[in-house]
């Protein structure tokens, strides 16, 4: 559990809104440690490579941060009192000329809240990304739930000279609150006033990749870095075709990103420091006879396979060498270049990589997530069907990746609130949930059961029962004397899901609805949160079934993403499966004095009677 900050963390992130900038001022973010480590890549051939003599740069995650308000909470906000933050609100409020700032910050409608965002290396301009939003110390805000964030900016924030300074607009937020607590299933006051928001944030900014160059560089030798990179790689925009490279001084070159590894960065700057400088067509044939021979050897194979992919398709027949060999890391080091070369003999090896070993898991289907090919299609099909939730889920994610409008992953809105998925799936029923990117709920398996319970709660308002023919039948208790809308529908997931939405529920609702149907017993299928496959994981040797020895070293994975690229507001394998079951208590007769309907705990009351 995150504590809350201290007050001097809050002051500085006021001073993100309101501190003093510079257009003079360039902002140099330290680089991760494990970014250093590309500088240190083994050069065996004897050929200069573009990274003996260079080293990347904007491989970092910025945090920007923002204030702004939360709206549309049932009774549960509050004001935050005088403070730093509260007046930059009001600035930030007036600047969208919101009429009496002071007196809406009052209601306990709306709350005061921190916004926090990460816009990672190589984001461009409308990219979306998570946003946490935090009530600050000392507000009398209890809750966010049902809250909507209005829009408001983000910055990213230095601290120069021991002063506190703030940039230009980096990012933009708003949208509907998740509170932490719906996850956890816990009413603990710090998740219950902190939250987030799927997808909510939208960079105001492109932040380009960059090589710095070593040493005492000149504009000819920059040129001829940026010759090397462009001859390897182009993109296409509105201007037509163009390299990738464009050097900007003597010592440091711009990077645009190439499309094809959009989801994978990390490997793209290691691609590029890999391709040769200058290198004659005898010394070409010499390299590549010393890289099949390092890329058939599993302790010399991931970098000779990125050596490979830096020469482009003139290497793809040595790489499909690679795929026969016994060692599975040879073969799935040669599948993953050949995947980025867009070969369609990679997808074979590729989904028994995803399915198989789970350090291969992550880059495998993001491999595949890339390619164009029919084969790589079929085979993130097949990992539908596997029992491993990870990667049936990484293969949803990634087909929807590869066309979002593909009929099996398509989906479809309900509400307008979140997407929602039923997949055909011969594994076991499975039924995830998102937290992060966008709200979405994923049925592995179509017509999940539901027992008809005793009684479960979808939100405060919602309560689901069975009913005597079998059947669920759901009411929203309203306040005042209409009469509380009530549904029925089929004792399945799929109609249970859209009977709450119809009665007004949302994304939390359902989340706790099938939170608790599956602690109550009442689901076959297991719930899922936030399944995903990770880099840097460990590869224990070549036992696909990844049983390790006590006495076999570990080997760390090679083209590891570094930590700071993991989603920061991601969790590793959380599951409602955790979380211990219960037996509904027995509700006793109603007390006649107690069977009021006029009321709304007395139509409750009444309603759990029936």
């Amino acid at each position: 559990m995150m504590p809350r900050l201290s007050t001097t963390t809050w002051i500085v992130g006021l001073l993100l809104i309101s501190g003093c900038y510079s257009p003079l001022m360039r902002w140099q973010s330290p680089e991760s440690d494990n970014v250093a480590l590309l500088a240190e890549e083994d050069n065996e051939e004897g050929v200069e490579l573009v990274g003996d003599t260079t080293i990347p740069l904007g491989l970092d995650y910025r945090k920007i941060e923002g204030v702004s308000l939360v709206n549309g909470l049932n009774g549960t906000g509050g004001d935050s009192g005088p403070s730093s933050l509260r007046s930059s609100l009001i600035s930030e409020m007036q600047s969208y000329d919101v009429r009496n700032p002071q007196q809406l910050l009052q209601s306990p409608t709306v709350s005061l809240v921190v916004v926090r965002g990460w816009l990672p290396p190589g984001v461009e301009k409308g990219d979306s990304f998570d946003v946490e939003v935090v009530v600050p110390p000392k507000s009398k805000t209890t809750s966010l739930r049902q809250g909507y964030l209005l829009k408001g900016r983000m910055r990213e924030i230095r601290v120069l000279d021991n002063a506190v300074h703030s940039g230009h607009v980096a990012g933009l937020a708003q949208g509907p609150v998740i509170v932490d607590s719906i996850f956890g299933g816990t009413d603990d006051e710090v998740l219950e006033t902190r939250g987030r928001i799927l997808g909510g944030g939208q960079s105001q900014l492109t932040r380009p990749l960059g090589l710095g160059i070593r040493g005492n560089s000149t504009v000819r030798h920059a040129a001829a870095i940026g010759a090397a990179i462009n001859s390897r790689f182009h993109k296409t925009d509105r201007n037509g075709q163009s390299g990738v490279a464009r050097p900007k001084r003597d010592n440091y070159i711009e990077l645009a990103v190439h499309p094809r590894y959009k989801n994978n960065i990390h490997r793209y700057v290691r691609v590029v420091r890999s391709i040769a400088l200058k290198e004659s067509p005898g010394e070409r044939v010499l390299r590549t006879e010393s890289l099949e021979r390092r890329l058939l050897e599993p302790t010399t194979s991931a970098r000779a396979a990125l050596q490979l992919e830096a020469i482009g398709e003139d290497a793809a027949h040595i790489l499909l060498k690679g795929l026969e060999s016994s060692s599975p890391e040879v073969r799935f080091y040669s599948a993953e270049a050949l995947a980025y070369l867009d070969r369609e003999e990679a997808a074979k090896t590729l989904g028994w990589a995803a399915a198989n070993i789970s350090a291969f898991r992550w880059y495998a289907l993001t491999a595949l997530a890339t390619m164009d090919h029919v084969a790589a299609y079929e085979a993130l099909n097949e990992l539908l069907h596997v029992p491993s939730a990870e990667t049936r889920y990484g293969a949803f994610r990634a087909l929807r990746s590869r066309n979002a409008a593909d009929p099996l992953v398509r989906g479809e809105s309900l509400g307008g609130g979140f997407a929602f998925h039923v997949i055909s799936s011969e594994a076991a029923p499975m039924i995830h949930v998102s937290k992060s990117q966008r709200p979405e709920i994923v049925l592995f398996g179509q017509h999940q059961k539901v027992v008809p319970p005793a009684f479960l709660f979808a939100g405060k308002e919602i309560m689901i029962k069975g009913t005597e023919d079998g059947r669920l039948r759901l009411i929203r208790f309203t306040t005042g004397d209409q009469e509380d809308p009530q549904e029925t529908c089929d004792a399945e997931v799929d109609p249970m899901i859209r009977a709450i939405v119809r009665l007004g529920g949302g994304y939390c609702e359902v989340v706790q609805a099938l939170r608790e149907a599956r602690q109550g017993g009442y689901l076959d299928a297991k719930v899922v949160v936030n399944a995903m496959a990770r880099p840097n994981r460990t590869y224990h040797g070549d036992d696909a079934s990844e049983a390790t020895s006590p006495d076999e070293p570990p080997i760390r994975v090679a083209n590891p993403v570094p930590e700071l690229f993991v989603d920061r507001l991601e969790t590793d394998g959380e599951t409602a499966d955790t979380m211990p079951r219960y037996e509904p208590e027995e509700v006793s007769e109603t007390p006649a004095e107690d069977s009021d309907t006029s009321s709304f705990m007395g139509r409750m009351r009444n309603w759990f009677a029936k």
